[in-house]
C-alpha cells in the first residue's frame, strides 16, 4: 500500500487549495479513505472520511470544516482529494492521507498566513 499526497502550500486566509492523494498497492474502490491533520504541538485529527462505493461514497466531516471543505474520489484514477475554501490559519497542518488499518501518507504541509 502506497498513499502518495500533493498540493500543499502557502496561501492567504480566505483562499483555497486542493489536495490530492494517489494510491496504490490495493484496490482503491473498495476503501474508505480519509484526510487527518496535525497542528504543531496537537494530536493528529481527522478532517474528512469518503466512503467506499459500496458505502454509497458517503462522507463525513470534521465540525471545525464543515461547509468549507469538501472531500471527493475518482477511482478511475485511485485519487482521493480535499478540497479547502475559505481557509483560516487555524487550518495550518500537515495533512495525511489515511487508509485502514494505519496507512499513512508522508504528509503535505499546509500554511495558512498572510
Amino acid at each position: 500500500v502506497q498513499l502518495v499526497e500533493s498540493g500543499g502550500g502557502l496561501v492567504q486566509p480566505g483562499g483555497s487549495l486542493r489536495l490530492s492523494c494517489v494510491a496504490s498497492g490495493f484496490t482503491f474502490s473498495a476503501y474508505g479513505m480519509s484526510w487527518y491533520r496535525q497542528a504543531p504541538g496537537k494530536e493528529r485529527e481527522l478532517v474528512a472520511f469518503i466512503s467506499s462505493a459500496g458505502g454509497g461514497h458517503s462522507t463525513k466531516y470534521a465540525d471545525s470544516v464543515k461547509g468549507r471543505f469538501t472531500i471527493s474520489r475518482d477511482n478511475a484514477k485511485n485519487t482521493v482529494y480535499l478540497q479547502m475554501n475559505s481557509l483560516k490559519p487555524e487550518d495550518t497542518a500537515v495533512y495525511y492521507c489515511y487508509r485502514a488499518s494505519n496507512y499513512w501518507g508522508q504528509g503535505t504541509q499546509v500554511t495558512v498566513s498572510s
